[in-house]
């Protein structure tokens, strides 16, 4: 049950597993500004210029005021989605160590000076650094 579980969690917390969930909700977050779009302020125009209805200013603020909260819901959920996205990903990053990058630099062993690794002399010192002179030979 445990192996379930590892591979679930493995399969769930995947990076398109998790863009497409986010996608998703954000994607019917967004419908509901579309459908306040069309509905209060489209359907209106179309309505007063084929003479079909007269709106009072008071019916105008109304569909303003039904347009600003659908985008300000929108806001809050994508606010929402994110603090959790970044949570999630702090929370999976928590247990991966940082692979260090190889280095590349080497110290001359004759006069200490910093150089690059793929030298096979120092520049400063004109010494030959080379794997086999400075102990760097693998054991035969």
């Amino acid at each position: 049950m445990k192996k379930f579980f590892e591979e679930f969690k493995a399969f769930a917390l995947r990076g398109n597993v998790m863009d497409m969930a986010v996608g998703v909700i954000v994607g019917g977050a967004f419908s509901g500004i579309v459908t306040s779009l069309t509905d209060n302020f489209i359907n209106p125009i179309l309505n007063v210029l084929t003479g079909h209805s007269a709106y009072t200013l008071s019916d105008v603020a109304g569909f303003a005021s039904a347009f600003v909260s659908a985008v300000v819901n929108f806001l809050i959920m994508a606010f929402i989605l994110f603090c959790l996205m970044k949570g999630i990903n702090k929370a999976i990053s928590l247990g991966v160590k940082k692979e260090e990058p190889a280095p590349s630099t080497q110290i001359c062993p004759y006069c200490r000076s910093e150089i690059s690794i793929e030298a096979t002399r120092c520049p400063y010192c004109t010494s030959d650094v080379s794997e086999k002179d400075s102990g760097k030979e693998e054991d035969k």
